[in-house]
């Protein structure tokens, strides 16, 4: 059954007359949990749905025509199945999670269970940061961190090595896109780790480099690139600036103004930060023994969380013991640090002289240091 806006059904038809690379897509699934949902075949360039089907008795049919090897999503639920449209029949077993078709689809859905089964073995210990509380000692969270970066190491080289023994197929296609984050954070968040292996990859298959999802991942990794770029000038010319002021919410919900913290006759760091953002947890021990040492001399920070939800930035600062004040907007879509602060990429922060001007920006702890240092000396 399909279901689509007038304008949309035009639109897929323009694209199928007006490409001569196209192919069949005959999708057959069963064992769907529910009747009456909708499943939805999905573009994974436009992200727009191409097709959809209602289950009836535990099963759902899709039949037309898309561009070839297009990779495409079947959405059941939660349940997701990546396959590319090379013309050959796919049959779709809901409750197993897998998928048969060609060759390469077949391989696929392997290489999709196996992926899974690698990312919830990492994610385990995702979990157990999560479980540690607000009471862990300092040995047992520098334990789970060291665990952490050893599941986070093992599922990157899991993930190469996956894409790297079906590279002479168009399979490493379905996975690529996460392929420069992962390696990234495997190493240290090293972001150029992740970029090499990237090309790496492309230059040993120009089909995989060739097929229009890379093409467009590429395209989309270029203006995120020229975007880091624009913040960065940005930034730098808010340095000798006088602070601007925001308005935030405290964990209690109560309402603050930065004015309230900076300016005041203090040295004031704003640290840009989220729970989710693995290298900003990562340097909060520091970030406390900066703060103990030079809290006493005049030295205050102001944490501004980038978090959209408050009880993973509350349990957050709870866990890791920050004394310093904390305050969030909370917001789901654009935060105030970038668009006041153009804050792009965390971790982040502002330097703030006592009498509000910004003296530095985006110091690593080192320079940090360094900086505090020469200021208290």
């Amino acid at each position: 059954m399909k279901k689509y806006l007038i304008f949309l059904a035009v639109a897929a038809a323009g694209i199928v007359a007006c490409s001569a690379n196209i192919a069949n897509y005959t999708i057959k699934g069963s064992n769907a949990p529910k009747d009456g949902i909708t499943v939805y075949l999905t573009d994974q360039i436009s992200k727009v749905p191409i097709d959809s089907a209602v289950v009836s008795g535990g099963a759902f049919a899709m039949k037309g025509k898309a561009e070839k090897d297009a990779l495409l999503m079947i959405t059941v639920g939660d349940a997701k199945f990546p396959i590319f449209n090379d013309g050959k029949p796919i049959r779709v077993d809901v409750a197993s999670g897998s998928f048969t078709g060609s060759e390469l689809n077949t391989k696929l859905s392997e290489c999709d269970r196996r992926n899974s089964e690698a990312y919830a073995e990492y994610s385990t210990v995702i979990d157990e940061m999560e479980a540690l509380g607000p009471d862990a000692t300092e040995e047992q969270q520098t334990e789970l961190m060291a665990k952490y970066f050893a599941a986070i190491k093992k599922y990157a080289d899991f993930f190469v090595g996956m894409i790297e023994e079906n590279n002479n197929s168009l399979l490493p296609v379905a996975f690529i896109e996460h392929l420069p984050s992962l390696v990234s954070a495997a190493d240290n968040w090293n972001k150029a780790a992740g970029e090499d292996k990237l090309e790496e990859v492309l230059a040993a298959n120009p089909m995989i480099a060739n097929h229009p999802f890379v093409l467009n991942l590429k395209q989309r990794m270029a203006a995120s690139d020229e975007q880091r770029k624009q913040n960065a000038q940005r930034q730098k010319a808010s340095v000798g600036e006088r602070y601007l002021d925001l308005e935030l919410s405290g964990p209690d919900g109560s309402i603050h103004k930065l004015s309230e913290y900076v300016g005041r006759g203090n040295w004031v760091l704003v640290d840009f930060w989220a729970s989710w953002c693995g290298p900003c947890i990562a340097q909060v021990p520091d970030l406390i023994d900066i703060y103990k040492k030079y809290h006493p001399k005049g030295l205050d920070i102001v944490g501004y969380s980038l978090d959209s939800d408050k009880d993973a930035w509350v349990d957050a600062v709870k866990e890791q013991k920050m004394p310093w004040v904390q305050l969030a907007d909370l917001s789901k879509k654009s935060s105030q640090a970038s668009n006041v602060y153009s804050v792009s990429t965390i971790p982040d922060n502002l330097l703030i002289s006592p009498d509000g001007v910004i003296v530095a920006r985006k110091l690593e702890i080192k320079d940090l240091e360094a900086r505090l240092s020469e200021i208290f000396k």
